[in-house]
This record gives C-alpha cells, sequence and structure tokens, in this order.
C-alpha cells in the first residue's frame, strides 16, 4: 500500500513520481483483467510503464489464448540509444510463463517513435524463435512522444 504523505513538503517532480507510482499499484491490480487485442488496448498500459525512461528498456507482454495479460516483465534495459535483446531468454520467458502470444514493447528516450532497422530486424528474429514453440507475436510499440504499432504498420 502507498504511504500518504502531504503535498504541500514534495517537489513538483516528487509529486508526478508519487501519481506515477498511485497509478502503477492500481493497474497492477486490474492487470490479471486486462485483456490486450488490439494495439490500443495495450497503448495507455505501456505507455505509463515506459514513456518516461531516461535509457531504452525492452518489455514484454505475456498472454494467454484470449490475450488476457498473465505478466508483465522488463526484459532488457539498455543506454539512451539501444537495449541488447536475446531472442533465447524471450523464449524461455515465454515458456515459462505458458503464453500463447506476446506483445512487445519498448521506448525511445528521444521521443521519436519511428522504429529502426534494428527494431525491425530484431522483431523478426523473435518472430520466427517464438513461432518455432506455436508463441504468436500480436504486436511490437514503439513508445516515445507517441506510440508506433508494427502490427497497424503491417510490419509483422
Amino acid at each position: 500500500m502507498t504511504k500518504q504523505v502531504s503535498i504541500i513538503e514534495l517537489t513538483d517532480d516528487e509529486v508526478i513520481q508519487y501519481a506515477c507510482q498511485v497509478l502503477e499499484e492500481r493497474m497492477r491490480y486490474r492487470a490479471a483483467d486486462r485483456n490486450f487485442g488490439s494495439p490500443e488496448d495495450a497503448r495507455s498500459f505501456l505507455a505509463l510503464k515506459l514513456g518516461e525512461r531516461e535509457a531504452e528498456v525492452f518489455a514484454v507482454l505475456f498472454l494467454d489464448n484470449r490475450h488476457n495479460l498473465l505478466r508483465y516483465e522488463e526484459m532488457f534495459f539498455g543506454t539512451i540509444d539501444g537495449a541488447a535483446v536475446y531472442p533465447r531468454e524471450v523464449v524461455k520467458a515465454a515458456l515459462r510463463y505458458n503464453a500463447a502470444a506476446v506483445i512487445f514493447a519498448h521506448n525511445h528516450p528521444s521521443g521519436i517513435a519511428e522504429p529502426s532497422r534494428s527494431d525491425e530486424a530484431i522483431t523478426r528474429r523473435l518472430r520466427e524463435a517464438l513461432a518455432l514453440v506455436e508463441i504468436r507475436v500480436l504486436d511490437h510499440l514503439v513508445i516515445g512522444s507517441e506510440t508506433v504499432s508494427f502490427a497497424e504498420r503491417g510490419l509483422l
């Protein structure tokens, strides 16, 4: 449970950080009931999780057959302009959570959400690796000042 503090004692940044913690806590309680069947369903959840990060973070939503959330995991952490992503680790996690489908997401700290060629290449490699164990890739979202969906762009 979040402890209560007087807003008068806090700086603006501390108020924002506290509000984000409260929102994240509320989303965590609702996460078990979350369905992520379309790109729009995942956008707000992932923008809150990854939008303000100063370094690149690669995360995965592990989903069941009905696209309900089994687990959200931030798997790889990088620098301001990249993060190393290992397909083997993603496959291991997907099998551990008994996922039927996944949605990938990562942020671009620059704010420019345009997918890079390396974003497209790793998505292909991940999709191929997961296909071997019959796990579907529903989307890959790039979070910046806006959110770009690989599925909506026909990049999957």
